[in-house]
């Protein structure tokens, strides 16, 4: 009674069925009107479960402090209410709570229907048995890139044209519920997740050159079983365009053609899928005709032919009216890669393969694979133009 503050101790209870208790108790005594010591107030709880309080305390300061991926508790209604360091980095917000009560879709632009998805499984049903990882896109302003027409070109050992923003998350999820409640009271879900991206990108490129690897083997294979030149060219691009793009173009320099005033007149010569050329030129492919397809100057295969390297063009993932249509391409096209065909030190022609809106831009490594395609064929229209003499 006449100790100053709060006393804590701890001590062992031996209860009447012979079992033994630890308890931790806070005493600190209690005053009269008069200033006297008149009693003293304890309380006491067992010490296994205030550690486990104070454990589960220390777990979260932890976690939204120090932990090496992020972290999100969200609440029912899908908005954050509390942000970890890790996570709102990712999320790139200035503070930990500059995100707190915002919705998601003014954080996340693509996935975002993805994680709530999960977000609204987890509360109705409860935690996923295994992490899930999910592709995002951080929200940005308009980009300034978008309707712009870029054309480069492509030496060996460029870095990859446009770096792709989207990140892999690998994500785990977590019912919270109330435990003072008499019944389950959902307060949120714990979202949990460390970005994955380069792991999985780096799978993806082993897959894809896998397959790639795979398909220049079985084209080569079946190019080998064709009796005229250009039909095993033909083969080559029908084997290249599966999973790689949507059409694929064979323009071929005419013969004995030494220059002149104005741009390369390239004559098409095969066209994949067979009805990809009726969108850009009425003229049927072939390598017997002599006319013309009528690209400018500024052509990206005009462009590739001059320069003696490969040229990637892109309008940025969205259709600009009239900009395939211009440049005498399938319409939708967004996407374009153009590859010149050398054989015996002189350019034959270019190879074109082109991509719609669903598909993304011809990076450095399907540059490459371009290229290994152009030299098959420029063996085969030398092949074919050596024996038609």
């Amino acid at each position: 009674m006449h100790a100053p503050g709060r006393q804590v101790h701890e001590f062992a209870l031996v209860t009447k069925g012979g079992g033994r208790v630890l308890v931790r108790t806070q005493s600190s005594g209690v005053a009269g009107t008069d200033g006297t010591p008149t009693g003293v107030y304890c309380a006491f709880s067992e010490v296994h479960a205030q550690i486990d309080l104070e454990r589960s305390v220390a777990l979260s300061e932890s976690l939204f402090e120090d932990a090496a991926w992020g972290v999100v508790l969200v609440d029912a209604d899908l908005r954050p209410a509390v942000v970890n360091a890790h996570a709102a980095k990712a999320l790139q917000a200035p503070s930990r709570t500059a995100a707190l009560g915002r919705p998601l879709g003014e954080l996340l632009d693509h996935g975002l229907d993805a994680l709530e998805g999960a977000l609204q499984h987890v509360l109705a049903q409860g935690a996923p048995p295994a992490p899930a990882d999910i592709w995002v896109t951080l929200r940005r302003g308009a980009d300034a890139t978008v309707g712009r027409t870029a054309t480069e070109a492509v030496p060996s050992g460029d870095v990859r044209a446009a770096a792709d923003t989207s990140r892999c998350w690998r994500s785990g999820f977590l019912r919270l519920a109330s435990p003072l409640a008499e019944e389950p009271l959902p307060l949120g879900v714990a979202w949990l997740f460390r970005d994955v991206t380069e792991e999985r990108r780096a799978a993806q490129d082993v897959s894809r050159l896998r397959f790639r690897d795979g398909q220049l083997h079985r084209a080569a294979r079946a190019a080998a079983e064709c009796e005229d030149p250009m039909e095993a060219a033909t083969v080559h691009l029908d084997f290249a365009l599966a999973g790689f793009a949507d059409h694929a173009l064979l323009d071929l320099v005419p013969e004995g053609w030494t220059g002149g005033d104005g741009p390369v007149p390239l004559v098409r010569a095969a066209a994949t899928p067979a009805a990809a050329h009726s969108h850009g030129t009425s003229l049927e492919p072939g390598p017997a005709g002599g006319i013309p397809v009528g690209y400018g100057a500024s052509h990206p295969a005009v462009q590739a032919y001059e320069r003696g390297n490969t040229v990637r063009t892109s309008v940025g993932g969205v259709v600009v009216p009239d900009w395939a249509e211009a440049r005498r391409w399938p319409a939708g096209t967004v996407h374009g890669i153009c590859g010149v065909l050398r054989s015996r030190g002189r350019t034959l022609g270019v190879v074109t393969f082109l991509r719609g809106t669903s598909r993304r831009g011809f990076d450095r490594g399907d540059a490459a694979y371009a290229e290994d395609i152009a030299v098959r064929l420029a063996s085969a229209v030398d092949l074919f133009r050596s024996t038609a003499r």
